[in-house]
C-alpha cells in the first residue's frame, strides 16, 4: 500500500498518525451528526413521544424498503449559526417500494418543525437534487410554518418550494405529502400543491390560518377539527386522498401510492456482476496526509473506491495520458458496474498540461455519454512568470470552459484542498455537481490561510512604503494571525457544509457505497453528452 511520496523538504508522516488524525475528525463529525438526530433536545423529544407520535427518522426508517440504504442530505445545515443543527429538517434519498425517492421529513422537536432560513436553503437543495435526477417527493409534514421572527429571510425566497412541487408535478415527477400534524400557514401548500396527500386522523391539522388568525382576521370563532382536521378535508374540502388511522398507516399508505406509480428508470441498471475494490476501504484512513501540502497517490484512492479488476473484467483503471501533466490523473473505471470518467489531483497544482489535458477527457466523456467524478485535492491553478507567460489563464480557462457546458452528469468528492479557481475546474459547488460530499479532511478557501494573511501583509507594507510610513511589524503579525486562524476556521468541512457548500461530510470508507448510491439515482434521469463548448483560447 502506497502512502504518498513528501513533498521535498520535508518528512512523510507515519501511515499511523494519518489513521489516529482522521479518526479524530471522524468523531468530531460523529458528535455533530449526533447533535442533529438528537433535534430540539431530550425535553421536546420526549414531549413529542408523550403525545403518540413518530420521530422525524423514525417515520423515514418504516418509510424505506427494509434492509436499504438512506442517504442523508446536508445533515450539518445551520452549523455555526444561531440555529439548531441539521435546520429542524431531515433530507435524503431512499427506496420505497423500490423506487429511490426524495424524502423531506419535517422534526417537529426544533420549534414545531418551524422552517428557519438553512431550512429553506436545505430544502431546496433537496428540491434541486430530486429534480435533476428525476425522483419522486416524499413530504413528511408536521411543520408550523415559518420562524416568524426570521420571516425577512424566509418570506421571498420561501415561495420558490411551493413553486418547486407544481414544476414537479408538470414534469411528471410525483410528489406525496403525508399529514402527520400541523401544516399551517405556508406549510399548508406543501398539501396543497402535492399530487398525493395523506393525512392522519386526529392528528393532521392543515390551514391556512389557525384559529387565533382567524379570530383575529374575521371575528369567526371556530376549532382545530372543523377548520383545518384531517377528517374535514377528506369528506368535506376534498384537500386529503386518503385519511389514515394513526401515523402506521399513514406511512403504509404512502408506500402504497408509490408501489403504484409505474416508475421506471430512463437508463438500464447495470448487471450486478462488478467485482469488490482491489484494495481495501479501511486503508482509505491511512492515506490523507495529515498537511495537505503533503501530497497523495489519489490512484491509490481510485483503487478503494471502484470495482476490481475481478477474473474477467481486465484492468480496474484505464489511465488516460497518463505521462502529460502528471498533476491530473484521469481515466476510466466503474463503481457498482456503473461507468465513470475520473479527475483527480495528484500534486496538488494544476498547469497548462493538466488544464488541457483536463479539457480533452471531459469531451471524451461527453462523447460516449459516461458520467464524471472529480476527486478534488488542488492549490489552484500555478502562478508566476513563467507560466503566465505559457499561457496558464487561457488554458485554467479552457478546463473551466468544459466543465461549466459538459452535460453528463458530474459528481465531486472533497478529499484534501480544493482552492482557489481549481475549486471550479474541479466542478465545485458553483458548478452543479449532481453530488458533492466532502472528507473530514477537506479545506476549501479562495486561497491557503498562510497565503492569504501574506498577501494581506504584503499589500499592507507596499502601501506604508508608499506614503513613507515605518511599518508597524507587531501589528503585523498580530494581522496575519488574525486572518489566519478566519481563514482556517472559514475553509473546515463542517462550516462549509453547514452552509450547504456540499451534500455532506462522510467518512471515506464510506465513498463507495454513497458514490453507488448517486450513480444509482443519477440513472433516473435520461442524459447525453454535448459536443457544444464555448471558445477555447489556442
Amino acid at each position: 500500500m502506497s502512502t504518498g511520496t513528501a513533498a521535498p523538504g520535508t518528512e512523510a508522516v507515519p501511515p499511523r498518525s494519518r489513521r489516529e488524525a482522521m479518526l479524530d475528525k471522524l468523531a468530531a463529525l460523529e458528535a455533530e451528526h449526533a447533535m442533529a438526530v438528537a433535534g430540539g433536545g431530550e425535553k421536546y423529544v420526549d414531549r413529542h413521544r408523550r403525545r403518540g407520535k413518530l420521530l422525524a427518522r423514525e417515520r423515514i426508517e418504516l418509510l424505506l424498503d427494509e434492509g436499504s440504504a438512506f442517504l442523508e442530505l446536508s445533515p450539518l445545515a445551520g452549523w455555526g449559526s444561531d440555529y439548531k443543527v441539521g435546520a429542524s429538517v431531515v433530507t435524503g434519498i431512499g427506496v420505497v417500494e423500490g423506487v429511490e425517492c426524495m424524502i423531506v421529513a419535517n422534526d417537529p422537536t426544533v420549534r414545531g418543525g418551524a422552517s428557519s432560513p438553512w431550512t429553506v436553503r436545505k430544502v431546496f437543495r433537496a428540491a434541486q437534487i430530486a429534480r435533476e435526477n428525476r425522483l419522486p417527493t416524499v413530504n413528511l409534514v408536521e411543520s408550523g410554518g415559518a420562524d416568524l421572527p426570521s420571516q425577512k429571510e424566509i418570506f421571498i425566497p420561501g415561495g420558490g418550494l411551493f413553486r418547486g412541487l407544481t414544476e414537479a408535478s408538470a414534469a411528471k415527477t410525483p410528489t406525496i405529502a403525508l399529514v402527520f400534524g400541523n401544516s399551517t400557514a405556508g406549510g399548508a401548500y406543501v398539501p396543497g400543491m402535492s399530487d398525493y396527500v395523506v393525512m392522519v386522523k386526529e392528528g393532521a391539522k392543515v390551514f391556512l390560518g389557525g384559529p387565533p388568525l382567524v379570530k383575529m382576521a374575521t371575528g369567526e370563532e371556530s376549532d382545530d377539527e372543523s377548520l383545518g382536521g384531517a377528517e374535514m378535508h377528506a369528506r368535506t374540502s376534498g384537500l386529503a386522498d386518503y385519511l389514515a388511522v394513526d401515523e402506521h398507516d399513514a406511512i403504509r399508505i404512502g408506500r402504497r401510492i408509490v408501489a403504484r406509480l409505474n416508475w421506471r428508470k430512463a437508463n438500464q441498471a447495470p448487471a450486478p456482476t462488478y467485482a469488490e475494490p482491489d484494495q481495501d476501504a479501511e486503508e482509505l484512513l491511512d492515506l490523507i496526509p495529515v498537511d495537505l501540502k503533503e501530497p497523495f497517490d489519489p490512484r491509490e484512492v481510485i483503487a478503494r473506491i471502484c470495482d476490481g479488476a475481478g477474473k474477467t473484467n481486465g484492468v480496474a483503471f484505464d489511465e488516460f495520458k497518463p505521462l502529460y501533466g502528471p498533476s491530473l490523473v484521469t481515466g476510466w473505471a466503474k463503481v457498482h458496474g456503473h461507468p465513470v470518467g475520473i479527475l483527480a489531483n495528484a500534486q496538488g497544482v494544476l498547469f497548462s498540461e493538466e488544464s488541457q489535458k483536463a479539457a480533452q477527457f471531459i469531451q471524451l466523456a461527453n462523447q460516449i455519454d459516461v458520467p464524471l467524478l472529480f476527486l478534488h485535492n488542488t492549490t489552484g491553478y500555478m502562478v508566476g512568470k513563467e507560466y503566465e507567460q505559457g499561457g496558464i489563464i487561457k488554458h485554467g480557462a479552457m478546463m473551466i470552459n468544459a466543465v461549466s457546458n459538459s452535460t453528463v452528469p458530474h459528481i465531486s468528492i472533497m478529499m484534501g484542498a480544493s482552492y482557489g479557481a481549481g475549486n471550479y475546474g474541479m466542478c465545485g459547488r458553483a458548478y452543479d455537481p449532481r453530488f458533492l460530499f466532502t472528507w473530514p479532511s477537506a479545506k476549501s478557501a479562495v486561497m491557503g490561510p498562510q497565503q492569504l494573511a501574506g498577501v494581506l501583509s504584503i499589500v499592507a507594507r507596499s502601501a506604508a512604503e508608499a506614503k513613507g510610513e515605518a511599518y508597524d511589524e507587531e501589528a503585523d503579525a498580530g494581522l496575519r494571525k488574525y486572518v489566519e486562524d478566519q481563514v482556517e476556521a472559514e475553509s473546515l468541512p463542517f462550516f462549509l457544509s453547514g452552509r450547504l457548500y456540499d451534500d455532506g461530510v462522510i467518512d471515506p470508507r464510506d465513498t463507495r457505497t454513497v458514490l453507488g448510491i448517486a450513480l444509482s439515482v443519477i440513472d433516473n434521469a435520461p442524459y447525453q453528452g454535448t459536443d457544444r463548448f464555448g471558445v477555447f483560447r489556442m
